[in-house]
């Protein structure tokens, strides 16, 4: 019986992969790689540009501390997640470790992203309500929609681990009624971005 599972899982494990094959989400994967590197790879090189040459980074994050009461960043953090994800979380990133308790911020940040992609979700989900709203973002959305249908949580890992913005994929999966318990679940992923990146950043600056 155990064997019989095994190769049950086998078989729908190679379909699952013929499937993605075929419908191109690997080539779309490789091409969100691309495209999510390059910003990346800017930010970097402009963020050590700015370090090296013009002002030194930590000095620019401290007087950002001094500055802007914690709250205020944290909602202008929030506000830019649940929206379109305008503002580089790497930004916010660096900043929390600027912070008495770079943990406990950088922890918070995680939360307000993943607070924003549900607010996104439910934006989208509210959207289908409203016909000439559903019919602009049916538009401007199209081929995003098109892959959120296609391939579903997949869609939403891509968009809760890659450098792209959170609150496009958690607006499709809301307008395509994807189910909410599958895109919390999904979307914890958006906590493991933020592990990783925040290791990374906090050692560089």
């Amino acid at each position: 019986m155990s064997q019989q599972r095994k190769t049950e899982k086998k078989s729908r494990l190679k379909l699952l992969h013929q499937y993605y094959r075929y419908t191109g989400f690997y080539k779309f994967l490789g091409g969100s790689l691309k495209k999510a590197l390059t910003p990346l790879l800017v930010f970097v090189v402009l963020l050590l540009g700015i370090h090296y040459f013009v002002i030194d980074i930590n000095s620019l994050l401290v007087k950002m501390t001094n500055t802007f009461p914690p709250f205020w960043v944290l909602t202008v953090f929030f506000i830019s997640e649940s929206i379109l994800g305008l503002i580089p979380p790497e930004i916010f990133i660096a900043w929390s470790d600027k912070m008495p308790d770079p943990i406990l911020y950088l922890s918070l940040i995680a939360v307000l992203s993943y607070a924003g992609g549900i607010v996104s979700y439910f934006t989208g989900r509210a959207a289908t309500r409203i016909p000439s709203v559903h019919d602009y973002l049916e538009v401007k959305m199209a081929k995003h929609l098109k892959n959120a249908r296609k391939w579903g949580g997949f869609l939403i890992v891509v968009g809760a681990t890659l450098p792209v913005p959170f609150a496009i994929s958690s607006l499709a999966a809301g307008m395509i009624k994807y189910p909410f318990t599958s895109y919390l679940l999904f979307g914890l992923l958006r906590f493991v971005r933020f592990a990783v990146y925040g290791a990374a950043i906090f050692n560089m600056v």
